[in-house]
């Protein structure tokens, strides 16, 4: 199955919907980086809420990032997102490990830590990128994101995420994010309150064999959803050797001549999707010629 994110308005748009399924995306970045369980559920659940936010913009050369930097063993997490939802990401140490929560759900706050804080910068093509950072709240992404579109975008939301996973593949991940507008009324504010507290996770959702439409129904269900459009996203680096010739260029002609003289060679990877770059001493003399 693929993955897509379906977006909606309802109650005669007072609130704005996104849905996703994303196993394969999630998948494509636990094999590349070769994630523990808790780190693809981590990486899983920023990559979808990243790819859900990237569609809310307008603009084709729109892009949006999202670094979540919270002090615990996993390092920063990266994200990144185009207005067709297309994303790629990492996370710093991505062979964390962590005792489970009792109820052995895996403690995804423990890896992520609670003490830092979310960065969104979005690059609109304006002439400085929007930048803000929001502290996190919880750990657990989800939550985090619903404070950060409450706080940054004042705009009342539900964020829930999910990736449900073994050690060797994502069974199930996904997500929603639901926004209020704001000329919701009250009566409007209440149905969605008492349908989001009768809501399951996300993965539970889908291990029942809940769809993207069926989960959208449910979170929605008496306020009229109407379906606007279906956005196929995935996992994508576009990373080329022209491109990560940058990282060589940046150490400077000193570094550079060194790695020439002692190395005759050298290997540059990108961290988006772990691919690496040989460049030969014949590669590397034109990349110095032309510094």
């Amino acid at each position: 199955m693929k993955d897509y994110v379906i977006r909606a308005t309802a109650a005669d748009g007072q609130i704005r919907a996104f849905v996703a399924t994303t196993r394969n995306m999630v998948e494509e970045a636990r094999a590349l980086h070769e994630t523990t369980k808790v780190a693809t559920a981590a990486l899983g659940r920023t990559l979808t809420a990243t790819s859900m936010m990237g569609l809310m913009m307008k603009n084709k050369g729109d892009k949006l990032s999202v670094i979540i930097k919270g002090g615990g063993p996993i390092g920063t997490i990266l994200a990144t997102s185009d207005v067709e939802g297309t994303v790629k990401g990492y996370v710093s140490n991505p062979k964390v490990e962590v005792p489970d929560y009792e109820n052995g759900k895996l403690n995804v706050a423990a890896a992520v830590g609670t003490s830092g804080v979310v960065k969104v910068i979005k690059d609109l093509g304006l002439r400085e990128p929007y930048n803000g950072a929001y502290p996190l709240v919880s750990g657990e992404i989800a939550e985090d994101f619903t404070y950060y579109f409450t706080v940054s975008e004042q705009t009342p939301s539900v964020v829930a995420l999910g990736v449900l996973t073994t050690e060797y593949e994502v069974e199930h991940a996904g997500g929603l994010i639901v926004q209020l507008m704001p000329d919701a009324e009250e009566e409007t504010i209440s149905r969605l309150e008492e349908n989001v507290s009768r809501l399951q996770s996300i993965t539970n959702m889908m291990q029942d064999g809940n769809t993207p439409e069926d989960i959208l129904n449910i979170v929605l269900d008496g306020l009229n959803p109407r379906i606007l459009d279906t956005c196929d996203v995935k996992f994508e680096c576009e990373c080329s050797k022209e491109r990560v010739q940058g990282a060589l260029i940046s150490i400077g002609k000193t570094a550079l001549s060194e790695i020439v003289e002692e190395d005759k060679q050298a290997e540059v990877g990108c961290q988006f999707c772990n691919r690496k770059y040989k460049y030969t001493e014949e590669e590397l003399l034109e990349i110095l010629e032309n510094m």
